[in-house]
């Protein structure tokens, strides 16, 4: 068993309610773990990592109002990655997971490297967007742990409510069963989800457009036709949005919410997301809908930051 680990300081403010509610989704937590009782305020999130099962134990430490922020607050992080039996070994090689990848890791996931400072001091005075802002500082986009993540988990939602995306989700990291040491299952990387089959997809609940898009999404990674990590470090945004759209079943809702949650951009324009749509209606006020093409229209204000605007509609969406 490889362990790494890192101890950071987080800014004042900072906001352990968003990253606890975004890993919170699944409430089996056959994945992901929370710890909010007691002294222990924390997750741990199991995945594939450079095809080995790890899981990552985020530990805040700090006060924490009522509000879930904390203040003056620092994380500790460890990593546990399993070797190839599943438990002990070392048998980690030249290219796997090391400490400068597990603190960018770190940081990349709890947005810890997003500007949202310039952002606040740009539109806080907004007459609209403004109050929202104030109401929500030091508002970050948690991230999921690989791109690829991010991807599948997007196809998954496709045209379904949250709550049954969750469940279909639960029901493809049981089918994978790549399991840790920790007793989590963790969330496939390309290859795991390639030992499945369409037919065990779709038995799993997914349809057959979606199987076929996650298949295809896996392949294209595993062949290197798309070099999420890579994309990762540098970002070529216009090369991602072209690669993805030559998979068939990813369209441009998926692109724009995996470059957010898996690559960080806080400019995707999520206007065509319902829950966009909804809280901009609520924000402004309004009774009649506001459609896609109006939604598009009033982000374009907020560039280079439409997703992160998007984040915040979210949480009049939700009633936030």
């Amino acid at each position: 068993m490889t362990r790494l680990s890192v101890h950071l300081p987080l800014p004042a403010g900072f906001r352990t309610v968003d990253v606890l509610a975004f890993h919170r989704r699944d409430p089996q937590q056959i994945a992901e773990r929370i710890l909010d009782e007691g002294p222990a305020l924390g997750l741990d999130k199991a995945f594939v990592w450079a095809g080995h099962p790890a899981c990552m134990a985020f530990r805040f430490e700090g006060e924490v109002t009522e509000g879930g922020v904390l203040q003056c607050g620092h994380v500790r992080v460890e990593c546990l990655i399993d070797d190839a039996s599943g438990t002990t070994g070392g048998a980690m090689g030249e290219g796997d997971p090391d400490q400068a990848a597990f603190e960018g890791l770190v940081r990349h996931m709890l947005g810890l490297d997003q500007p949202i400072e310039a952002f606040e001091h740009t539109h806080a005075g907004h007459p609209e967007l403004g109050p929202l802002v104030r109401r929500n500082a030091g508002l970050r986009i948690p991230q999921v742990a690989t791109p690829f993540e991010a991807l599948s988990w997007a196809i998954l939602g496709q045209q379904i409510s949250l709550v049954a995306a969750v469940a279909l989700r639960r029901r493809l990291i049981q089918a994978a069963d790549r399991r840790h040491s920790s007793g989590l299952i963790c969330y496939p990387d390309a290859t795991s989800l390639l030992q499945l089959d369409a037919a065990t997809l779709r038995a799993a609940g997914c349809s057959q457009t979606k199987a076929d898009a996650l298949l295809g999404l896996a392949r294209a990674e595993r062949e290197q036709q798309l070099p999420l990590d890579e994309w990762l470090r540098t970002l070529p945004v216009e090369d991602i949005r072209a690669g993805l759209l030559a998979i068939r079943g990813i369209g441009p809702w998926t692109i724009n919410y995996a470059l957010l949650r898996g690559f960080g951009w806080l400019d995707a324009s999520l206007h065509g997301d319902v829950a966009v749509r909804r809280g901009l209606r609520r924000l402004l006020g309004r009774e009649d809908a506001v459609g896609e093409a109006e939604t598009r229209q009033w982000l374009e204000a907020f560039s280079p930051w439409r997703a992160l605007v998007a984040a915040h509609l979210w949480t009049v969406a939700a009633g936030g």
